[in-house]
């Protein structure tokens, strides 16, 4: 496959959303609507490994996945990001506002908190960072996987 990338992944920072687990973490660009992301997470939720979750949000692609990875923004700004990132990839078939809100009362986020978050330009600026970043890497699908410094859409081998 040709090398598509401008620029190598950028390397994990404290802005970064990191599940400690096992080894190094494991940088993944995913969306939420997207079924193989919903596949991937599970798998490395599963498997105990360190992940580094990156924003692969393209309107183009899914119309609610830009807002979807604002809301896991505005959720990670009250310490909800992780549990609001499993929500979302456990049920892809309610992702519309009302079931947003729903998640939100189970987990014990501020719904009004939450709500005047989604509204804050810096979260969306959040987001399309990642994107950009990941398009500058290579990324040309989700979810992509950066594999020693380079993106691949092929779930890694496992490690051990």
């Amino acid at each position: 496959m040709r090398d598509l990338s401008s620029l190598p992944v950028e390397p994990i920072g404290p802005n970064d959303h990191v599940r400690i687990g096992n080894g190094e973490p494991l940088i993944v660009y995913a969306e939420f609507t997207c079924p193989d992301c919903a596949v991937a997470a599970e798998r490395l939720r599963e498997s105990g490994d360190s992940v580094c979750f990156r924003h692969f949000a393209l309107a183009a692609r899914s119309p609610r996945a830009v807002k979807l990875a604002i809301a896991s923004e505005a959720a990670a700004r009250q310490g909800f990001f992780w549990e609001f990132h499993d929500s979302l990839f456990a049920d892809q078939g309610r992702l519309d506002d009302p079931h947003l809100w729903q998640r939100c009362e189970l987990l014990g986020i501020d719904l009004a908190r939450f709500e005047a978050d989604r509204r804050d330009p810096a979260l969306s600026e959040r987001v399309a960072a990642d994107v950009t970043a990941a398009l500058r890497a290579g990324a040309t699908g989700a979810p992509s996987f950066a594999v020693a410094g380079a993106l691949q859409s092929e779930f890694p081998a496992a490690s051990s």
